[in-house]
């Protein structure tokens, strides 16, 4: 699902990215706060990230726990890539999800972004 999630990051393609994202989201992040409004949340995606950033997983970083009767839970590091600041360093920052499955489908609830 991390791949399946920022393919669609990477591409732009919101349409997929709200799919995944829970109607009651959550997402912490260490500079920008806590979101909860997933309409607002995807607008912001759209603005500042689409054709602009892109994220690559840290290979070997990924863990990811069962949760019985929920989901699971995801950590794992990233490093996002700013075409608008091509001489910015991307340093690996620590992630969190955790993941809802419903009726055989997965949704992020909640996001713990650290940079």
């Amino acid at each position: 699902m991390d791949s399946i999630y920022f393919t669609a990051y990477n591409k732009c393609d919101i349409k997929t990215q709200a799919s995944i994202y829970n109607e009651n989201i959550e997402f912490f992040h260490d500079k920008g706060g806590l979101a909860t409004d997933k309409k607002q949340l995807l607008k912001s995606i759209e603005e500042n990230i689409c054709n602009k950033v892109t994220r690559t997983l840290i290979k070997g970083s990924l863990e990811v726990y069962p949760i019985h009767n929920y989901g699971a839970i995801e950590i794992g590091y990233h490093k996002f890539y700013n075409e608008e600041e091509p001489n910015a360093k991307s340093v690996p920052s620590k992630f969190i999800v955790t993941w809802k499955k419903e009726n055989e489908n997965w949704t992020i609830t909640k996001v713990i972004s650290l940079h």
